[in-house]
């Protein structure tokens, strides 16, 4: 059966919320145009699975019209009352770069209790490129949750700021090799003579796998 405006229009409205999560899945192959028209009212829908599929599928659909999305995505983040649709607003919204919610995931990480959300703030920082973003990102390296300070090492390295260099180059002697792994990586898009030093110190790392990142990072910096 063919997928037409018509029938996931009426998927969308059913009680039945395995059918309007079907519903969400089939916009992909509609129309962007339509399918943005379509998505709008079920980004607030009264199951959290349905708003969750919704509100991570605007990262693709709110192109169409970045205003109105900025508007769904920070009453999302803001007011949802699931961490998992609040973090897939904050993703949707680096996705986008929509750098007028920075102020928004700013009070928002200092408000959350959820590591979710923190997280995935902190990895939408690093997408939104807004140099303000600096200052929230030195504070989450030094988070009690550890995939929120490897984020923020990731996020640093996106960010591109020289003031990050100083910050990072401790993580060399973490005792978690994947923390070392994202190290390297952020510092080879940071560049400069102390990053040349830290990637020739964790070329030599005893994870194999942080060694070989570094040894190939040294030929680009």
């Amino acid at each position: 059966m063919s997928v037409t405006r018509e029938s996931v229009q009426q998927l969308l409205s059913s009680e039945d919320f395995g059918k309007r999560i079907s519903g969400v899945n089939q916009l992909r192959q509609l129309e962007p145009s339509v399918a943005f028209e379509l998505i709008q009212p079920v980004v607030t829908d009264k199951n959290t699975r349905v708003r969750y599929a919704a509100v991570s599928q605007l990262d693709t659909l709110g192109g169409q019209d970045l205003q109105t999305t900025l508007t769904l995505l920070r009453d999302r983040l803001l007011n949802d009352s699931e961490p998992d649709v609040q973090a897939a607003a904050a993703d949707a919204i680096g996705a986008l770069k929509l750098t007028e919610a920075f102020e928004d995931l700013q009070w928002l990480y200092h408000q959350t209790p959820e590591w979710l959300v923190q997280f995935s703030i902190i990895a939408t920082l690093g997408e939104l490129g807004d140099p303000r973003s600096f200052e929230l990102l030195e504070e989450a390296l030094n988070s009690d949750t550890g995939l929120v300070q490897t984020a923020a090492i990731s996020s640093l390295g996106d960010l591109g700021d020289a003031r990050a260099v100083p910050l990072l180059t401790p993580y060399a002697t973490n005792s978690d090799w994947q923390v070392r792994y994202r190290l390297v990586q952020a510092l080879t898009k940071l560049g400069g003579a102390e990053v040349r030093s830290a990637l020739e110190t964790l070329a030599n790392d005893e994870k194999e796998e942080v060694a070989k990142e570094a040894q190939a990072a040294l030929e680009s910096v």
